[in-house]
């Protein structure tokens, strides 16, 4: 893993002054009081890796000092989970079942105190987090409805038990955050593949336009490609160009070069694209102009 707490290396033979020496030069990188991992390999990893690490860096550091009984939680236990969040920081989120000290955690720890049941703790990658569904529930409590529905739609996703979800929501009435909860779980949609595409349904919802029918697919003379969301009757296709989807799954060149070869495909049978950015997610006018510009134009 590439973590060590400044013991093990001190005990391979590096003094505290040599440890200084290594994180000045880049060599280390100091994630946490006590623990340190390469600097080539902090700088090789992506964002989502890296808040893992951040987690891993705790359980490894706490290691020696830890009485035991933590569980990692809410916003932590989604990033074990794999989950897709979408601006939330980095800290740390602990459960535990007796509330911590003042001063027994750093600034980069959330702690939270109350008692877990049995079947809403789990092990992800060999640290004790939160169940999938008590997992959802605690980070949607304290997120935006925005941010709620990204996590629900991808929970959806890779298949959540949404009843149990459902039945876990009816024992929450009053508390703070249940609404953006509520909103979430009853429009959470599992064919959005994307926190971009979540957010694009979402404003075109917000904005009143015609909803689009998600994941269409369509027969060409390239094969049969599926579009992210599409007006099928106008063959208006509205499609999210953020730089995970480019990124994560394949080389940009090999990608953007399939894309081409599909939306020349499509064109030639009578489609319309309209590609979408992070940046004009937060332009809303403009978003709206466009996309109704586009579709009246279509007839």
């Amino acid at each position: 893993m590439d973590l060590w707490r400044t013991s093990e290396l001190n005990e391979a033979g590096f003094s505290d002054r040599n440890i200084a020496a290594l994180v000045r030069r880049g060599v280390l990188l100091r994630l946490r009081r006590g623990c340190y991992i390469r600097g080539s390999t902090w700088a090789a990893q992506k964002p989502w890796v890296r808040s893992r690490q951040l987690i891993a860096a705790h359980a490894h550091g706490t290691l020696t000092t830890s009485g035991g009984g933590l569980i990692y939680s809410h916003a932590s236990a989604a990033r074990l989970h794999r989950l897709f969040l979408w601006d939330v920081d980095d800290r740390v989120h602990i459960t535990q079942r007796q509330p911590p000290s003042p001063i027994s955690h750093g600034r980069d720890v959330v702690a939270h105190s109350r008692m877990l049941k049995e079947d809403d703790v789990t092990l992800v990658d060999g640290l004790p987090c939160t169940s999938l569904e008590q997992t959802i529930l605690d980070c949607c409590l304290m997120l935006n409805y925005r941010q709620a529905l990204i996590l629900m739609d991808h929970a959806f996703r890779i298949g959540v038990d949404a009843g149990k979800l459902r039945d876990k929501c009816k024992a929450l009435a009053g508390r703070n955050g249940v609404l953006s909860l509520r909103r979430a779980l009853e429009n959470a949609d599992a064919r959005s593949e994307s926190p971009g595409e979540t957010l694009s349904r979402e404003l075109l919802h917000r904005l009143r336009i015609e909803p689009p029918e998600l994941q269409v697919e369509v027969d060409t003379v390239e094969g049969r490609h599926r579009m992210d969301m599409a007006w099928r009757a106008k063959k208006v296709a509205l499609e999210f160009d953020g730089r995970t989807k480019y990124f994560d799954y394949a080389p940009t060149d090999e990608v953007i070069f399939r894309e081409r070869l599909r939306e020349k495909a499509l064109t030639e049978l009578g489609w319309t694209f309209i590609r979408i950015k992070w940046r004009d997610l937060f332009q809303e006018h403009e978003f709206k102009m466009r996309v109704l510009r586009v579709l009246r134009k279509a007839g």
